[in-house]
């Protein structure tokens, strides 16, 4: 069983930026893609990027493109996600995510993963 607790949420004005943190245990952390994911009020929790359990694969979203980079350190069994020039749409509770244990691929679906943290808030003012 696998537990993710995020960190590194706060409320930031437009333009900038902020890291996320996800520490994971009682698993072995680089056997699991990882993915982090969004959800703001009233809207379904959505993909925002996601790191093979090498690390030497990404994905994100379009929207957060050029913007936001996911990283691991297998490590330190934590999983980052960098967020630069935020914008107000931005605004959602982030979550960490990890898949079953040598999961093929990475995948955009909720359904590609099976721990979930329990957020953190990121606030964009404009």
């Amino acid at each position: 069983q696998v537990q993710l607790v995020e960190s590194g949420g706060g409320l930031v004005q437009a333009g900038d930026s902020l890291r996320l943190s996800c520490a994971a245990s009682g698993g072995i952390f680089s056997r699991h893609t990882m993915g982090w994911f969004r959800q703001a009020p009233g809207k379904e929790r959505d993909f925002v990027a996601a790191i093979s359990w090498s690390g030497g694969t990404t994905d994100y979203t379009d929207s957060v493109k050029g913007r936001f980079t996911i990283s691991r350190d297998n490590a330190k069994n934590t999983v980052y996600l960098q967020m630069n020039s935020l914008k107000p749409e931005d605004t959602a509770v982030y979550y960490c995510a990890a898949s079953s244990e040598w999961a093929s691929g990475i995948g955009r679906s909720r359904d590609a993963y099976t721990y979930w943290g329990k957020g953190t808030q990121v606030t964009v003012s404009s």
